[in-house]
């Protein structure tokens, strides 16, 4: 392969806002995923294990795979081992929002909400209990949880109807090309369970896409904190800040680093939240469904207790661990080259920290040590008003989210033409999602926006290789 060229970017002012001092690395290898990254790019991209993972463990993969791809069925079945879905639910199977292992999307005109649903909370008050605060982040709905629940068992009413309104903007940027942006307005409608609190908070959320979970697991706990800088003491504008959350298995408060607002410690435990969340499906981890006492899911035969037992909770986090991360593609193109220079020169590499070393992984030689290129730092930034849910979690506001990792974007839409980019899948494109940036990253937005149109598509490029 071709070394990457260094290309400046001449004559031109990228000073809006304060710049970092920081030399961020180009990436001279296409194995984003360290040894274990993959060569396919297909549509088939994301559902691959990891290259290096040992021939001995393949059948886990796949005992996994099928947890997780095939849907969970109403108790009783004699399909015992996948059954006790419900009474509340979005979806029947980790493959229906995590579409063949990628992004979802929201629904079309009139379609039912799968891959995106609502998280509920209303604002803590004097009373609050501390304890609720600490173990789970958030105070739930009364009534109707943590979660809307579009979908039920026969004999139960779902929770309600989840409808979204566009509304579409023009905005020009500095050599006047136009670019239209869209916002969602949510309706909850037809609640079945009673009134829906005055003060509820809603947070969107589209399904991510799976690749690379077992490598930002490895990355050390120090290596995240080291990147912390809240009070901004560099003065880059950035503010980057750990999430802490409770873990279930150790009872104590950890680093956060899953989940859109990194609220949550590792793989497992994301995983048994989307079972008891997304399917009412419990486990040792999350003995609880989001079905609130009012709602009388006791009423129903469960899927035994646990549902999801230890055995398949343990496939189930092996095959989302070891998810291989795909090749980057067209590195030695000039356009893609000078994108990636781009890429740093703007500011978009002081959140999306190009470069991680993992460190030790108890049984996961495939895991360890790897050099990996996710561009993330797995901390939480204030990303403005216009991507604000309102909703805190653990120690994230309202305006913050966790910097969504990049490896794998360019293949979005080629593993589901309907994906969309961002927390709710509102941008429709990689341009889209930089020109929602805000808060923290108004300055690199800026920047972008004042590029001339063939700086901007090379940026674009470098995006679309990854």
């Amino acid at each position: 392969m071709k070394p990457l060229l260094l290309i400046p970017v001449l004559a031109l002012s990228l000073t809006a806002g304060p710049t970092s001092a920081v030399e961020y690395p180009l990436q001279d290898t296409p194995q984003s995923g360290g040894a274990g990254s993959v060569a396919q790019s297909d549509h088939n991209a994301y559902s691959l294990p990891q290259a290096n993972l040992p021939i001995s463990r393949r059948l886990d993969f796949s005992v996994g795979n099928s947890f997780f791809r095939n849907p969970w069925v109403i108790a009783p079945s004699s399909t015992d081992a996948r059954d006790g879905l419900g009474p509340l639910f979005n979806t029947n199977s980790c493959q229906g929002c995590h579409i063949k292992d990628g992004r979802g999307h929201p629904p079309a005109p009139g379609e039912t909400a799968v891959s995106l649903f609502l998280r509920l909370a209303v604002p803590a008050g004097p009373d609050t209990d501390p304890q609720l605060l600490r173990e789970h982040g958030f105070v739930p709905a009364p009534v109707y949880g943590s979660q809307l629940q579009t979908a039920a068992i026969p004999g139960m009413q779902p929770e309600a109807q989840l409808n979204i309104a566009w509304q579409e903007r023009e905005e020009t940027l500095g050599d006047g090309t136009r670019v239209t942006l869209r916002s969602p307005e949510y309706r909850i409608d037809n609640p079945n369970y009673g009134p829906l609190p005055d003060e509820l908070l809603i947070s969107p959320r589209v399904a991510p896409p799976m690749i690379g979970l077992g490598l930002l697991e490895a990355i050390a706990e120090q290596a995240i904190v080291a990147a912390e800088d809240p009070d901004d003491l560099d003065g880059d504008g950035i503010s980057g800040r750990a999430n802490r959350v409770w873990d279930r298995a150790e009872q104590r408060t950890v680093l956060g680093r899953f989940g859109l607002k990194a609220a949550e410690p590792n793989v497992m435990q994301q995983s048994m939240a989307a079972f008891a969340g997304d399917m009412g499906l419990t486990s040792s981890l999350a003995p609880h469904t989001d079905c609130t006492p009012e709602q009388q899911c006791e009423r129903f035969v469960d899927g035994g207790d646990p549902e999801v037992s230890d055995k398949i909770a343990a496939f189930v986090n092996f095959y989302a661990m070891s998810l291989a991360v795909p090749e980057r593609r067209d590195m030695d193109s000039p356009a893609v080259q000078q994108g990636a220079q781009l890429f740093n020169d703007i500011g978009c590499a002081a959140c999306h920290t190009p470069r991680h070393v993992t460190g030790e992984l108890d049984g996961r030689p495939d895991l360890s040590n790897q050099v990996i290129w996710p561009y993330t730092d797995l901390l939480l930034h204030d990303m403005g008003d216009g991507l604000a849910d309102g909703r805190a979690e653990f120690l994230a506001d309202g305006n913050e989210w966790r910097t969504p990792p990049l490896w794998g974007l360019g293949l979005t839409q080629q593993i589901n033409p309907r994906a969309g980019f961002l927390h709710d899948g509102r941008a429709r494109t990689p341009e889209e999602a930089i020109l929602w940036h805000g808060g923290e990253a108004q300055a690199s937005n800026d920047r972008y926006r004042g590029l001339p149109a063939a700086l901007r598509q090379s940026l674009i490029a470098f995006l679309n290789s990854l």
